[in-house]
């Protein structure tokens, strides 16, 4: 089987195209693995779609299935145009989560940066889902192992918790990162957003991810961390949100609209036997 190996800010995936006779929950749990298979985030296949240009499916590390993923639509996008599959510079992309319109900038025939709209955040908790009785979870106290935690429950495409910290400490994320994921009061899971605020226009973030654990940087997280900032007042709507891997820049519009754009890049090509 022929794959290309791609990241958006080291937020890594293996990108295939449709097979018949697959299963690709499997499939990803065998090539994600860092030490006996390829090694990545996430598995993205590409389909055809009826309603749309193409179908993007994801599959996480662990092998379920994610409704949506920022740097995985940047990569996806990058790979359909550059393959000719897509000829357009702006397309409309499927997914579980619904149709995102990324858009591809040029140079030189290859594809630089990609800018997508991610849609517009839900705030409703039973939308979320988060299980409790009010109407939104934002800035709530939850108690983990005896410590009270501000969150903020927030989905964009999928769902995020972020919690803003006055430093990112690696042991403490790895520790409170699955705790908040696996909590009860999130029936479907949720990824883990630990936000620093650095000023009005700049946050630092990292982010647990559902299903795959600490990851270099997270699309949908930056944009839930970037709403949930300036939901709270501590950042403008435009922010540059900064991970390990680099930085990604993040326009929550006036018509609730957000979009997320970043570098992204292609690694290598290979073959596998499977």
């Amino acid at each position: 089987m022929k794959f290309t190996k791609m990241h958006g800010l080291g937020n890594d995936f293996i990108v295939i195209e449709a097979r018949e006779n697959v299963d690709y929950s499997e499939l990803a749990i065998k090539l994600c693995d860092r030490h006996f298979g390829i090694g990545a985030d996430g598995l993205l296949v590409v389909e055809p779609s009826g309603i749309a240009d193409i179908r993007m499916r994801i599959f996480n590390a662990d092998g379920s299935e994610a409704e949506m993923c920022g740097n995985g639509s940047r990569c996806f996008a990058k790979y359909v145009y550059e393959r000719g599959i897509v000829k357009k510079e702006k397309m409309a992309v499927e997914t579980l989560a619904g149709v995102i319109m990324p858009e591809v900038f040029v140079e030189n025939g290859k594809v630089e940066s990609v800018k997508v709209y991610m849609g517009s955040p839900i705030f409703e908790a039973n939308k979320i889902p988060v299980k409790t009785d009010k109407q939104k979870f934002i800035n709530e106290p939850v108690k983990i192992d005896g410590k009270v935690y501000k969150l903020t429950s927030i989905r964009v495409g999928v769902p995020h918790t972020i919690v803003f910290v006055k430093s990112l400490d690696e042991n403490m994320i790895k520790e409170l990162g699955p705790k908040i994921e696996k909590s009860s009061i999130f029936p479907q899971g949720t990824n883990v957003d630990f936000v620093k605020v650095e000023d009005k226009e700049n946050i630092s973030v990292r982010t647990w991810e559902r299903g795959v654990g600490l990851t270099l940087a997270c699309g949908s997280g930056a944009c839930a961390s970037a709403v949930a900032s300036a939901v709270l007042g501590k950042t403008e709507r435009n922010v540059n949100v900064h991970f390990k891997g680099g930085k990604l820049l993040v326009e929550w519009l006036d018509d609730n609209s957000i979009y997320l754009s970043g570098s992204v890049e292609e690694v290598f090509r290979g073959e596998i036997e499977l």
